[in-house]
C-alpha cells in the first residue's frame, strides 16, 4: 500500500511539475533571449524600440520587459550585430531607430541554423528495433 501511495505521489509531482517545466523552457527562449526576435524583426525593416516590443508581442505572442528590450538593444548596437539613427518627426520628439548590419545578420543566419539543428535532433523519429 505504501509504495503504491508512493508511486502516486511522484506521478502527481511530475505533472504539477511538468507545467513549471514547459513555462520555464519559454522564459529561457523568450524573455532571456530575445536578440534574435530583434533581428528577425529588423531583417524586414528599421524600427524604434518601442514598435520592436509591441511588433514582438503581435508577431510571437509575448511582450519583452522594457528595461530588457533597451540593454538588448544596446548590446547589439554595441557589438556591431545593428546600428541605430536619429530620425526627426513632424512635432515630435526623434526616434532611435535601429537596422541590423551583415554582422547581425549572420549572426541570426548562425542561430537559426542552431536551432533548425536543435529541433531535428531532439525531435527526430528513431528507428525502433
Amino acid at each position: 500500500m505504501e509504495i503504491i501511495l508512493n508511486v502516486r505521489l511522484i506521478k502527481l509531482a511530475v505533472d504539477l511539475n511538468r507545467g513549471t517545466l514547459v513555462k520555464r523552457l519559454e522564459r529561457k527562449t523568450t524573455k532571456e533571449m530575445l536578440w534574435p526576435y530583434i533581428l528577425r524583426l529588423l531583417q524586414e525593416r528599421p524600427m524604434y524600440a518601442y514598435e520592436l516590443r509591441r511588433e514582438v508581442n503581435k508577431r510571437f505572442g509575448w511582450k519583452p520587459p522594457m528595461v530588457t528590450s533597451y540593454t538588448v538593444l544596446y548590446r547589439l548596437q554595441r557589438e556591431g550585430y545593428l546600428t541605430m539613427e536619429w530620425k526627426e518627426q513632424r512635432g515630435k520628439p526623434a526616434r532611435k531607430y535601429y537596422k541590423i548590419t551583415d554582422k547581425g545578420q549572420k549572426l541570426l543566419k548562425e542561430a537559426e541554423e542552431y536551432f533548425t539543428d536543435l529541433c531535428k535532433r531532439l525531435f527526430k523519429k528513431r528507428a525502433s528495433f
